[in-house]
């Protein structure tokens, strides 16, 4: 396990099971998604639980099984230190927490807690109350941008992963995130992703040509514009 040293209170084991943590009354909730998570209500704060589990066609053979290389490689820990420095950067992330494995054999299993961005909606749920308009667009694009001048490789960009809160815009599920020093193929990337998924959520009812001109165009304008303002 690997936890945030200046924590009031240190994590034990428990925490990674919400089942503890529903039998005390504590788990607010629990999500669905390729991670599944619980939402908590611990001694240090409000927090996000999230047990890390595959996508795509290794699924069906691997759930959430991720074949051993190390320790720091492990999915949680990775995280967790990205996390750790892109917060102590200022980018808003959520800020991790706890992290751990568990090794069986020639795997192991991952989850990762991270403290709660409070009243906060995805960007997907923006999109489905009709309410995601050019001037959110703009915003989102300056996010974007700011990430990738500081060199943030976001290896999931999509409309789940970006929040809406009161305070502001965040970027969430760093899994398989790096920082990068040179190249912009992975840029072009991340901004092709996000519009494929954009699309598929219903942003302008799908219709493509609708999307570039309507929420496109200004979010393109605001991550150009992001690359002026710096990290």
């Amino acid at each position: 396990m690997v936890f945030d040293a200046n924590l009031a209170e240190a994590p034990t084991r428990d925490w990674f099971d919400p089942a503890w943590w529903q039998s005390r009354e504590r788990m607010r909730a629990g999500g669905g998604g390729r991670g599944g998570v619980a939402f908590l209500d611990t001694p240090v704060g409000p927090c996000v639980l999230r047990h890390y589990r595959r996508g795509g066609w290794m699924a069906p053979l691997l759930g959430d099984r991720y074949v051993w290389n190390g320790r720091n490689r492990s999915r949680g820990f990775a995280e967790f230190v990205l996390l750790a420095e892109l917060a102590r950067r200022g980018l808003p992330v959520p800020v991790p927490v706890a992290a751990r494995y568990l090794r069986r054999g020639p795997y192991y299993t991952a989850d990762l807690i991270t403290r709660t961005i409070e009243d906060a909606q995805t960007l997907t749920e923006i999109i489905a109350a009709r309410q995601f308009d050019a001037k959110l667009a703009e915003r989102v694009g300056a996010l974007v941008a700011r990430f990738h001048v500081a060199g943030v490789d976001h290896a999931d960009l999509n409309a789940h992963n970006i929040l809406v809160a009161g305070d502001g815009l965040w970027l969430i599920d760093f899994d398989r995130g790096e920082v990068r020093v040179t190249g912009t193929a992975w840029k072009l990337a991340n901004l092709a992703r996000l519009k494929r998924s954009l699309l598929k959520v219903g942003a302008c009812e799908g219709d493509e040509a609708m999307l570039d001109r309507e929420i496109w165009a200004p979010l393109m304008r605001g991550y150009e514009r992001g690359f002026g303002s710096g990290p």
